[in-house]
């Protein structure tokens, strides 16, 4: 009993420690621990250069090997942040799209962007001044239905093996680095469902090699065994925007109007209206250091899950993030964590903000 007693007394000087600190605990929520605020002024700005449109928004991010970060937005092309001004690439640079949809790191550090026609990947040795093109640009049509029309690319993968997987308004596309192939036209995959893979929101390769495409065609998750096809409907949803594979293997769905659901690789996990994200469209996922998720939502702001409670049925352990709070809009569309812990938010209206933990900074016109 007195073991037990010092065991108590030693966690809770921690946390007194850890919260006097300004640190968090591994699996602790961060609500209650400070009030949030925001700043405004004195701020580097993402400038609008191509108009005024308000429900463009920051649509994905990514902070690379270098450090920079990189936001994509809807009609404002794409911005990289090296941590004290905004650049801004569009058309005119070379940027096949001004509407950027998916970011993208390679294995040799490229940046790809799948843009509104195509694919654009990112030549850094222009930035030297020598004369070479800022964008490669890997045009992809609608070859399945034969036409020529623009396809926008929504997701992109490179594989373990280093193959690219592009998701298109029109299906999935494998590049090897020289030939650009659609997906389904391989007459080995047994696709029993007659699946399309259209409108492919987000491409993941699981810790067993299955590779999982989220269809915004109501075709919900669909996996790829290497073999067979098939497809799920989380939440009873057949449009699925986000996926993200946690430290543990699980594999987290955010659906366009049942909030998120969680697969173990036995089970879907379902959460319930009481726990707040069920009706609800979350567009992004990430997760911190911690094992923690973080969602971004289309009316509610940000969530903040504390993953030690998984398995914990009907326990409500989301913490909700709004403008109350210090956050520019509650329509978020991405959130991205930098490597210092950092929480990105690209919102509607091509706003942005950081959430350190205590304040929201805001980086906006």
């Amino acid at each position: 009993m007195i073991h037990h007693r010092l065991q108590i007394l030693v966690i809770i000087l921690v946390a007194y420690s850890t919260i006097c600190s300004g640190q968090l605990l591994p699996g602790q929520s961060i609500a209650g621990l400070t009030e949030s605020k925001s700043i405004t002024e004195g701020q580097p700005k993402i400038i609008k250069t191509q108009g005024t449109n308000q429900f463009a928004n920051v649509h994905c991010g990514l902070q690379d090997k270098a450090g920079n970060l990189w936001f994509g937005t809807t009609g404002e092309g794409v911005y990289r942040y090296d941590g004290k001004t905004f650049t801004n690439f569009t058309e005119k640079d070379g940027l096949s799209n001004n509407n950027v949809w998916c970011i993208y790191e390679d294995k040799e550090n490229h940046i790809w962007f799948g843009t509104g026609d195509g694919i654009c990947r990112y030549n850094s040795s222009a930035s030297s001044g020598n004369g070479l093109k800022s964008f490669f640009t890997l045009p992809i049509t609608d070859s399945l239905d034969n036409t020529s029309a623009k396809n926008e690319v929504w997701s992109i993968l490179q594989d373990k093996t280093g193959s690219f997987w592009f998701g298109t308004s029109n299906g999935v596309y494998q590049y090897d680095g020289k030939s650009l192939a659609p997906f389904l036209q391989n007459d080995k995959i047994i696709n029993k469902n007659k699946l399309r893979l259209k409108h492919i929101q987000a491409i993941l390769e699981d810790q067993d090699g299955n590779f999982w495409f989220a269809s915004w065609n109501q075709e919900g998750a669909c996996r790829f065994d290497g073999k067979t096809l098939t497809n799920f409907r989380p939440n009873e949803d057949g449009m699925v925007h986000a996926m993200l594979e946690d430290k543990n293997g699980n594999i987290w769905f955010g659906t366009r109007n049942k909030g998120v659901c969680v697969y173990d690789g036995q089970t879907f996990i379902n959460f319930t209206e009481k726990e707040s994200l069920r009706n609800t469209c979350v567009y992004s996922m990430s997760e911190d250091q911690s094992g923690n998720i973080w969602f971004a939502t289309e009316t509610t702001g940000i969530w903040y899950y504390n993953s030690s409670s998984l398995l914990i049925r009907g326990s409500k352990n989301f913490t909700n993030f709004t403008t109350e709070n210090g956050l520019n809009h509650n329509s978020v569309f991405s959130i991205t964590i930098d490597k210092a812990g950092n929480i990105w938010c690209g919102t509607r209206n091509t706003g942005l903000s950081r959430y350190d933990g205590k304040t929201f900074t805001n980086f906006f016109e």
